[in-house]
C-alpha cells in the first residue's frame, strides 16, 4: 500500500511538471525566420542572404576576397 501511494504521488509531480512545460511552451509564440532577399555572388554565382552579402561597384559576392578578386 505504501509503494502504491508513493507511486501515485510521483506520478501526480511529473504530470504536474509537464503540464507547467507545456503551458509556457503555449505562452511563447515560435519564433519565425526573417525573410531576406538572396543575392548571386558575382564571382561564384553562390547565393547569400543580403544581410551577409559584401557590395562592390559591380555586384554583391559572398566574400571579401570575391570583391577583391572581381574589382581592382
Amino acid at each position: 500500500m505504501k509503494a502504491l501511494l508513493l507511486l501515485a504521488v510521483l506520478l501526480a509531480g511529473v504530470w504536474l511538471w509537464r503540464q507547467r512545460g507545456a503551458a509556457a511552451n503555449l505562452a511563447q509564440p515560435p519564433k519565425t525566420p526573417l525573410q531576406q532577399d538572396m543575392l548571386r555572388c558575382h564571382q561564384c554565382g553562390m547565393h547569400i542572404p543580403s544581410s551577409e552579402a559584401v557590395t562592390g561597384e559591380l555586384g554583391s559576392y559572398c566574400c571579401a576576397e570575391h570583391l577583391r578578386l572581381s574589382e581592382p
